[in-house]
C-alpha cells in the first residue's frame, strides 16, 4: 500500500507538472515570439515608426511584394511555363530559364519596393512637419540657380513651415543642359535640394545677394571680376573667403552688408551650415541650396533650419536698419 501510494503520488506530481507546462502564463502569452521589430508596424502612418530616410522601409516593402500572390502570378508561373514549354526536356536550359526568371522577378520587386519606400518617407516627412506635399511640379525662376539649364523640374515639393516663424518651400530640384552634336542629342542633369522663402522686406535694402561655394582654382578671380555685372564682397574672414564667393549689386550699401555678416553669422556659415551650403537672394526671394537630392529627415531638416535661420537674420537686420534713424 505504501509503495502503491508513493507511485500514485509520484504520477500525480508528474501529471500536474505537465498540465502546468501546457498552461502558458499570461506574461508569456503576451510577449512577441518573432524578431524584435516584427511586433511593431512599420507603416509610415503609425506613431513612433516614421522612417528616417528613403531606405528605411525598402526591405519591408520588398518582403511584402515578394510574398504577394500577384507576384507569383506575373513572375513565377510564367517563368515555369516558359522553361517547360520551350526547353523541355533540356534540363540545363530549363534551369537557366528558371534562374533568370527568378532574378528578373527579384529585380522588379526591389525596384518597386525602392520607389514605394521613397514615397512612404516623403509622405510621412511632410505629414509630421505640417507640410503640403506635391510629388512633382515646377519651381518659379526667382534666382539664378532656378533659371539655369534648358529644362527644369521640381520633385517632392513641400510647402509650409520651415521653422522659427518662417514658411516656404522645400524641394528636390533638377536642371538639365541639352546639347547636340553629330551623335545626336545629349543631356546632363544637375541635382540640388533647395529651401525657399519669401523675404519681401529685403527688396529695397538688399535686392541681390549671392553666396556661392568656391570650387576649382581661382587664379583669374580678379580678371573675371572686371567683366562681372555684380560686385564681389570681401569680408574680414579668411575662412569665409576660402569657402564662399559672395556677390551683390554694385550700388549696394556696404554698411548694411557689414552689419548683416556679423561675426556670429560668419561662424554659422562656415561651421554650422549644411555641408556645401549656398544661398541666393534676389528681389525678396531667398533660395538656399546644397548639391544633390537629400533623402533623409536629418538632411532635409538641416535645409529647413538653414533657410529659416538666414530668412530671420535678413528680416532682423532690415528691421534694425529701419529703426536706426529714430533711435
Amino acid at each position: 500500500m505504501g509503495a502503491k501510494g508513493t507511485l500514485q503520488g509520484f504520477l500525480g506530481i508528474r501529471v500536474g507538472a505537465a498540465a502546468a507546462e501546457e498552461q502558458p502564463s499570461p506574461e508569456r502569452r503576451s510577449a512577441p515570439t518573432g524578431p524584435a521589430d516584427a511586433a511593431v508596424s512599420r507603416d509610415p502612418g503609425t506613431p513612433g515608426t516614421a522612417p528616417d530616410d528613403t531606405d528605411d522601409l525598402r526591405r519591408f516593402r520588398f518582403h511584402r511584394l515578394i510574398r504577394k500572390r500577384s507576384t507569383l502570378a506575373w513572375g513565377g508561373i510564367p517563368t515555369v511555363v516558359i522553361a517547360i514549354g520551350l526547353f523541355f526536356p533540356n534540363l540545363l536550359l530549363m534551369l537557366v530559364t528558371l534562374v533568370l526568371g527568378f532574378l528578373i522577378t527579384i529585380t522588379v520587386c526591389w525596384s518597386k519596393a525602392d520607389s514605394q519606400a521613397e514615397d512612404d518617407f516623403f509622405v510621412a516627412y511632410a505629414e509630421e512637419r505640417g507640410l503640403t506635399r506635391t510629388k512633382d511640379g515646377s519651381l518659379p525662376g526667382s534666382t539664378p540657380l532656378l533659371r539655369k539649364g534648358d529644362q527644369r523640374k521640381g520633385d517632392e515639393i513641400m510647402e509650409g513651415p520651415l521653422g522659427d516663424g518662417i514658411s516656404g518651400r522645400l524641394a528636390l530640384y533638377t536642371y538639365t543642359d541639352v546639347w547636340y552634336d553629330t551623335s545626336g542629342r545629349h543631356e546632363t542633369d544637375y541635382h540640388f535640394t533647395v529651401a525657399m522663402s519669401d523675404v519681401p522686406e529685403c527688396r529695397q535694402s538688399l535686392p541681390g545677394l549671392y553666396a556661392n561655394r568656391k570650387f576649382g582654382f581661382r587664379v583669374f578671380e580678379n580678371l573675371e571680376d572686371v567683366f562681372r555685372t555684380k560686385e564681389r564682397v570681401k569680408l574680414e574672414s579668411e575662412k569665409l573667403d576660402d569657402e564662399y564667393e559672395i556677390f551683390t549689386n554694385k550700388d549696394q550699401d556696404q554698411d548694411f552688408l557689414r552689419q548683416l555678416f556679423s561675426p556670429t553669422f560668419i561662424v554659422w556659415m562656415t561651421d554650422e551650415a549644411p555641408e556645401k551650403f549656398a544661398f541666393e537672394l534676389e528681389d525678396g526671394v531667398l533660395c538656399c541650396n546644397v548639391w544633390g537630392h537629400k533623402r533623409s529627415a536629418a538632411e532635409l531638416d538641416g535645409m529647413r533650419g538653414a533657410a529659416s535661420h538666414i530668412a530671420k537674420r535678413l528680416r532682423d537686420e532690415v528691421r534694425e536698419g529701419a529703426t536706426a534713424p529714430s533711435a
